[in-house]
């Protein structure tokens, strides 16, 4: 596979290739040069993006909806994505009349017919109803060890099912996607309008249900908020009231809520920081209890006096080792990050509680006694293990301490 990353096409004859002998429709071209050559699916057209790869065997519509992934084209490392077809159910962005958020998907294989009783929707329809343009039949392997040697590169994939392109616009325009450090895209994907939620996690026979009887009120500050997040909150007896990222701490702390949640989303923190860390500050300073999730990880590092630093090619899948040095013990956690907070630069009074077994960055922080607290990771499962379930219930205890003071 020697050529990767200097500006080789990889076409069919290439080992890895997983089409038949025929025109190819797609391609995926990267900023050094490098053409990836495959069969289109889903939407047609072209569009630029950072290139990640996701090791998620499971959930892939799950992943697809996840706004966290705004602004990027994810190459599944699984090789067989879409077998069992996608539903109405399955669904992680809590806006769907904001941009779906992932702008691209690469996959090895050729999508199979549906075969799971759920399934409502072949996943290549699926993607074409969503606006999302992908390709198969390539080698994600060559592609995956590129973005570990090299870190997330920018690139454009494009479809057109009449297998013609002009390589070299797409190759400016894979250059001149700036890339999504300094982007700001929390503001694309989360809500327009504040909005209650009560609706609890899916069971078997039952579907999804509804809090019966709150006992704690939760303002969620949307980043790109998934709703397998809000309904964690719920089943812990949550009433969550889901506001834009932009709203004031004035008013969020006038909703009197007994705590306050930081969720999720895409981009560069430093840039959402401009206009959210100033509010997370006066949240910070109102005594409430605060918990906060990979982008509201970022910002709460951030607010309380860290930094955040741009990772060769992050962390996405979910089978992630994490250790949470509260407990002591070794959770598998659910991870979508291209950016982590440097522990390094966490001030006195901030402490480290979680760290990755992968690489050693940072994967949590408890501040205030540990009335403020996040984690890196995606702790709701959706797709991933349930290992860090406990966070919600840890979460609902700070604020019955609370009320108890």
């Amino acid at each position: 596979m020697g050529g990767v990353g200097d500006g080789s096409t990889l076409t069919s004859g290439t080992p890895g290739w997983d089409t038949e002998d025929r025109p190819t429709t797609a391609r995926l071209v990267l900023a050094d040069g490098t053409i990836f050559e495959g069969m289109g699916i889903g939407a047609t057209g072209s569009a630029p993006g950072e290139v990640c790869f996701n090791t998620a065997i499971t959930g892939y519509q799950e992943v697809l909806t996840d706004p966290s992934y705004a602004g990027q084209i994810i190459t599944f490392t699984f090789p067989h994505i879409g077998n069992v077809g996608t539903n109405d159910e399955d669904l992680e962005t809590s806006n769907e009349e904001a941009a779906t958020g992932v702008i691209g998907c690469v996959i090895k294989t050729d999508i199979t017919e549906p075969s799971n009783y759920r399934s409502t929707s072949h996943l290549n329809e699926w993607l074409k109803a969503r606006g999302i343009i992908g390709i198969s039949g390539l080698d994600t392997r060559a592609l995956t060890n590129l973005i570990r040697e090299r870190g997330m590169p920018n690139g454009v994939i494009a479809h057109n099912p009449d297998g013609v392109f002009d390589e070299d616009a797409l190759l400016d325009q894979a250059r001149a996607f700036p890339g999504l450090e300094g982007m700001e895209l929390a503001r694309a994907v989360t809500t327009d309008d504040a909005y209650q939620w009560d609706e609890t996690s899916w069971s078997w026979g039952d579907g999804y249900g509804r809090v019966a009887k709150a006992k704690y009120k939760v303002v969620a500050m949307d980043f790109g908020a998934k709703r397998n997040i809000l309904r964690l909150l719920a089943d812990q007896g949550c009433a969550v009231k889901v506001v834009p990222a932009t709203t004031s701490a004035e008013d969020v702390l006038a909703e009197n809520p007994d705590g306050i949640f930081l969720a999720n989303g895409p981009g560069d923190p430093a840039a959402t920081g401009d206009y959210a860390l100033p509010e997370i500050k006066k949240l910070i300073d109102s005594g409430k209890p605060m918990f906060g999730i990979c982008l509201g990880h970022q910002l709460l590092g951030r607010a309380l006096g860290g930094t955040t630093l741009k990772m060769n090619h992050g962390h996405h899948g979910a089978n992630h080792p994490v250790k949470d040095f509260t407990t002591g013990k070794v959770e598998i956690t659910s991870m979508n990050h291209g950016f982590a907070v440097d522990a390094n630069s966490l001030p006195d009074g901030v402490t480290e509680t979680h760290r990755s077994l992968f690489d050693g960055s940072n994967a949590g922080l408890e501040a205030h006694g540990g009335r403020v607290f996040s984690v890196q990771h995606h702790p709701e499962a959706s797709p991933g293990p349930q290992d860090s379930h406990y966070l919600f219930a840890r979460f609902v205890d700070r604020m019955a301490e609370a009320k108890g003071k």
